[in-house]
């Protein structure tokens, strides 16, 4: 994982995931910096302006999930290994942990 288009944002990290090919670290502020690989989870532009106030980021071989604050989850990656939470996005409120 090349880091160096993001090494000004990763600032304040507390917390990083990794993905079979990409990383996913929570800043201090709640907000997500990706990088790697995109099809995996490296780029997360299509949920970025939902990944706001993250408590915890949970990777899978090919995706990320994040529990937000308020308890929703908000996925990206691959969707054959659950980049894809569309199906179930209305169950997923009140999500206190994923593993």
């Amino acid at each position: 994982g090349d880091c160096r288009s993001v090494t000004a944002d990763l600032v304040g990290v507390h917390c990083i995931r990794a993905s079979k090919g990409a990383f996913a670290a929570i800043r201090a502020d709640g907000s997500v910096i990706t990088w790697g690989y995109a099809r995996v989870g490296g780029d997360s532009s299509s949920v970025q302006d939902l990944l706001h106030g993250v408590a915890q980021i949970s990777a899978t071989e090919g995706a990320f999930a994040a529990i937000l604050a308020n308890g929703s989850v908000v996925t990206w990656g691959e969707e054959r290994f659950g980049g894809d939470s569309s199906g179930v996005q209305q169950d997923l409120t009140e999500v206190h942990q994923i593993q």
